[in-house]
């Protein structure tokens, strides 16, 4: 029996509105409840991220230190050498930027892309203030012939937009050329894309040996009593209360040259001379599968409880040896624990930082790496934030491709 016809025709309408009124507070009350959650997720989340992509794209310094050069530059067409107004104007904002101390920072921003070139610029900044007059254009040439170069001028022209591709195209290898074509990085300088390629196997690489060690174990935590089972778990979640410095730095007192392992390998007669377990990839790759391996496994176990072990009876008592009816029957229905295990690890590695700095060579260092020496280093924020864009992007990605092939519904984790 519906509303209606309980209340009668014209008595529907004010209690629809009603009912439409109460589950709108309804919704209200849980929306402020989650408000607090929202608006911290916003600021401390999602607009450092966004400034930060921001970043990759933005880059204001010829505008806003060299604004006569710029307004200048605009009604160049970008062939030869510019006229004697733009040299006019580059001489007036030199002027300023010795005045102002921003000499420097236009160098810096000039030696991103034609290295070596930040010293002449700072030295032009402070030879021009004693130009009186004009002409500029031979007075600047004689001074450094760096300002008779095609390939600087086309450099400035681009900063007339605050907008840029490079920061993007140097994380990806490529570069503009002095006709401000978009070509490849020359060999020496081309490093980011194996440095991408060096992440994603490295994070496939700790994926894979986190499955191969914590399944078993997950499988064992799930079948022994639960007297056994807690004592083995307290042992799993350990590392949780231990910080990740220490314990990437316990690990390099075990493998290093004279460390445990290697004594204990002499020690036996194993080897002869001791081996090079760290300060290198073998050396990463077991640190970090040691701190992930709790990610991948507690996911697993979740999942493996919730399955009855009167399944695996039943495919035995149907005629099915142990380890048909392991793989037909347990196995798949342990999947949405291995693709929640599997895709929280593999997201986690793309990130690493301290692992890979204080227990890999210089050859395996990853993305994460990079973004920290332009950030802590080289003050270079426009790289650090294309870099972490990129890999941002690809984590997003493959969370993409993951949800159509396997499906987000399909990860269960407990």
């Amino acid at each position: 029996m519906t509303v209606a016809q309980i209340t009668g025709g014209s008595e529907c309408v004010p209690l629809r509105i009603q009912l439409q009124h109460v589950e709108r507070r309804r919704k209200l009350k849980a929306f402020t409840l989650v408000l607090p959650l929202l608006l911290f997720m916003l600021i401390a989340f999602v607009l450092p991220i966004g400034r930060m992509i921001f970043n990759a794209v933005h880059d204001d310094t010829f505008l806003r230190l060299m604004p006569r050069t710029m307004a200048e530059l605009r009604g160049w067409n970008g062939k030869g050498l510019p006229d004697e107004t733009v040299y006019a104007a580059l001489a007036g904002d030199m002027k300023e930027a010795w005045a102002q101390k921003t000499a420097a920072a236009i160098g810096k921003r000039m030696n991103y892309e034609l290295p070596g070139i930040g010293s002449q610029v700072v030295s032009t900044a402070r030879k021009v203030r004693e130009l009186a007059a004009g002409p500029y254009k031979t007075a600047l040439i004689d001074i450094n012939p760096l300002w008779g170069q095609h390939e600087v001028w086309s450099l400035l022209k681009r900063g007339t937009s605050e907008y840029t591709a490079y920061y993007l195209l140097r994380s990806v290898d490529l570069q503009y050329s002095p006709d401000s074509l978009i070509v490849a990085s020359p060999h020496e300088n081309a490093i980011f894309r194996d440095v991408f390629l060096r992440t994603l196997g490295i994070s496939i690489g700790v994926t894979v040996a986190t499955l191969l060690l914590g399944f078993p174990v997950a499988y064992l935590l799930a079948t022994l009593p639960p007297r056994s089972s807690n004592l083995l778990m307290i042992m799993v979640v350990l590392p949780f209360w231990t910080s990740l410095l220490v314990r990437t730095t316990a690990w390099v007192v075990l493998l290093q040259q004279h460390g445990l392992v290697n004594d204990t390998l002499m020690t036996l007669h194993l080897i002869s001379q001791p081996a090079e377990l760290i300060f290198n990839r073998l050396g990463t790759i077991i640190a970090m599968t040691h701190i992930q391996l709790p990610f991948t496994l507690l996911p697993i176990y979740s999942v493996m409880k919730t399955i009855s072990p009167n399944l695996v009876r039943a495919a035995r008592s149907l005629g099915a040896g142990p380890f048909y009816a392991f793989w037909k029957v347990y196995f798949p229905l342990t999947m949405p624990g291995i693709a929640a295990g599997c895709l929280l690890t593999f997201i986690l590695c793309l990130g690493y930082y301290i692992t890979p700095a204080l227990v890999g060579g210089p050859a395996d260092q990853m993305v994460s790496y990079f973004v920290a020496h332009y950030t802590n280093e080289e003050l270079n924020w426009g790289m650090a934030s294309a870099l972490g864009a990129i890999l941002l992007t690809a984590t997003l990605l493959l969370y993409y491709v993951f949800n159509k092939l396997v499906g987000l519904e399909q990860i269960k984790m407990g």
